[in-house]
């Protein structure tokens, strides 16, 4: 049966059906079905999240000034994105204002964590769906000495002895019958095209990035205490600045802020040295496979991120660009405001809630999370163990938002585009660099070795940025500024009877918003659209597709039973499906009530 969809998607639902369960690697789980005609390409995406996350139920009655610390144990990767984004809503709520310090030790946080996130979702999460580690072994070490020495020159671990040693740790691995973290690959796949040099390289970095994350990651534990979940704080950051002591507990000194200098140098180094010229070398090799676009050409969005001044979050202070762009009209980019419910509305025809009446599309103010799981009648299999998926009714835990009616896609290749579109200077510089570099057309960014180059070119455009708010934060300190909380109105006895907020940020994954509704000093409704709702969304009430859906549409595979190319696509938005809150039996009941006092 063919159907074709309101925003141009042709589906074909015969041929054989291919499921992929779980798809992601970390973070939850995300289920994926497709059909596939008589030469092996997708003709029909599924897209479902199996998982439950229900924090906003758990945050209504909580005191606001909390939520950060709830909100943000929602994704153990993207560890912070989610309590900047809280503290925002509150703050926004209030009508607090945050110091100059505050902002700069904050964005700083935020672009650290995009590129820790950016590198190890490139090569913890994603280089296997690209790189075939067994045929590593094979590679001549010399050979892989020069191709480092090629495409990146300025990375000192490059002799071939050094690329030898790691190939004799791998080989004994395989030899032992224990791949270790290369098991459960299909590596014998004709879809991976790379020779044995650039796997071994590649391959290499995978082991020298699983080093670094754990450096980069330091930059969290000095302004926020800790990581994962570094402390926030509503009014600004926990963390005072006192550069004469050097024993003050949680304070920053000079010995700390040469610490953190150091660890912008490191990420700056990796990231030109190693992970861009990785993307190019390996990119290279799969010139011809662009596949993947989906909605990238079509409809993207992107909040926007990083304001220059503190309290300013006006389109031409942000650092990241704002902006929509729908139809594939790359000549307009729209404005975009996250308030007006006219704009952003979320819809759970195919999602498993209920909002009372079909067809209807909730504005996050006015969201609710009320579950109700149901399968479709044509669902082959059970409650407990499903086969196929029935998408002619609900069949996810991900509601299905809409930007003026229109399925959008967010992240990094979104965040490009518009800033592309919009004639953003640096990144205008970089994406036409890097076409010029591979010698490909405009055209190639929509596809998913584009959303994985965006990546990497965010991490250097970040690196950067890193630096730019250090020295602003240091000049200030210079200047006798030391101040980083304000907490004018941090007593409840100061706060309107009824308010409501929100807040937002571009989380490594995309546009990540919280909408808070407070009354009475306590939180009424709190609700969260992340960036794996808007890509991973299900089909809404006219039958519009997601961006995960639409992007394995038209894609050839080599061996369906053998899904390389579907997971090289989806893992290419880094699906981050959080974990769920509630416990139950294999039949649905309840199990458990835990109460947090």
């Amino acid at each position: 049966m063919v159907v074709q969809t309101p925003n141009g998607f042709s589906l074909d639902t015969a041929g054989q059906r291919i499921v992929v369960d779980p798809v992601t690697r970390i973070e939850g789980h995300m289920r994926c079905e497709v059909n596939v005609d008589a030469d092996n390409v997708i003709r029909n995406a599924v897209s479902t999240g199996t998982m439950w996350r229900g924090l906003e139920v758990i945050l209504r009655g909580r005191d606001p000034r909390d939520a950060w610390a709830f909100t943000e144990r929602i994704c153990g990767v993207c560890t912070g994105t989610h309590a900047l984004t809280s503290v925002r809503a509150v703050e926004d709520a209030l009508g607090i204002e945050i110091p100059d310090n505050a902002n700069s030790i904050r964005n700083m946080m935020q672009l650290n964590l995009q590129i820790h996130d950016h590198v190890v979702h490139f090569y913890h999460l994603h280089a296997l769906d690209w790189v075939n580690p067994v045929n590593a072994l094979r590679a001549d070490p010399r050979a892989t000495s020069e191709l480092q020495q090629t495409v990146g020159p300025n990375h000192p671990m490059s002799s071939p002895g050094y690329f030898r040693d790691v190939q004799n740790r791998l080989r004994q691995f395989v030899e032992s019958g224990q791949l270790g973290l290369f098991r459960n690959g299909y590596w014998d796949n004709p879809a991976y095209l790379l020779p044995p040099e650039a796997d071994l390289m590649a391959v290499t970095h995978y082991l020298e990035a699983l080093d670094l994350q754990k450096e980069i990651v330091k930059v969290h534990t000095i302004f926020g205490g800790k990581n994962p979940h570094p402390n926030w704080l509503v009014g600004g950051v926990p963390c005072p600045i006192n550069v004469h002591s050097t024993g003050a507990v949680g304070a920053i000194n000079m010995e700390r802020l040469n610490q953190v200098s150091t660890i912008l140098s490191l990420c700056d180094d990796f990231v030109r040295n190693v992970y861009i010229p990785d993307v190019i070398a390996i990119g290279g090799f799969y010139r011809n496979w662009l596949h993947g676009g989906g909605l990238s050409s079509q409809a993207v969005l992107s909040y926007g991120d990083i304001p220059e001044h503190a309290n300013n979050f006006a389109p031409e202070t942000l650092h990241l660009p704002r902006g929509a762009i729908i139809n594939g009209d790359l000549s307009t980019v729209h404005e975009v405001d996250i308030r007006d419910p006219e704009q952003i509305q979320e819809f759970v025809d195919h999602s498993w809630y209920d909002y009372g009446e079909p067809g209807v599309g909730k504005h996050p103010w006015d969201g609710v999370t009320n579950a109700k799981f149901e399968l479709g009648e044509n669902t082959v299999g059970s409650r407990t163990n499903i086969r196929e998926i029935d998408e002619a009714a609900k069949y996810s835990w991900i509601k299905a938002p809409r930007w003026r009616g229109h399925a959008m896609e967010v992240g990094p290749l979104a965040r490009y585009i518009v800033g592309y579109a919009s004639g953003h200077e640096q990144i205008t510089d970089q994406v036409t660099g890097l076409l010029r570099t591979m010698d490909l057309p405009v055209e190639a960014l929509f596809s998913t070795l584009g959303r994985t180059a965006a990546r990497a070119l965010e991490a250097q455009y970040c690196a950067d940025l890193q630096r730019h708010f250090f020295d602003k934060l240091v000049t200030n300190i210079r200047n006798g500024d030391e101040s980083t909380a304000n907490v004018a109105r941090w007593d409840p006895s100061t706060w309107p009877a009824s308010t409501r907020g929100v807040g937002f940020t571009e989380a490594p994954r995309g546009a990540l918003g919280h909408w808070v509704s407070i009354a009475d000093g306590r939180i009424e409704n709190y609700q969260c659209v992340v960036p794996t709702t808007w890509n991973g969304s299900p089909r809404d009430a006219a039958g519009n597709i997601g961006a995960f859906e639409a992007s394995l549409l038209g894609t050839p595979m080599e061996r369906p039973e053998e899904p390389v190319e579907i997971l090289r696509t989806l893992h290419s938005f880094d699906p981050c499906l959080a974990c769920s809150t509630h416990v139950m039996s294999p039949d649905g009941h309840e199990l458990t009530t835990v109460k947090v006092r």
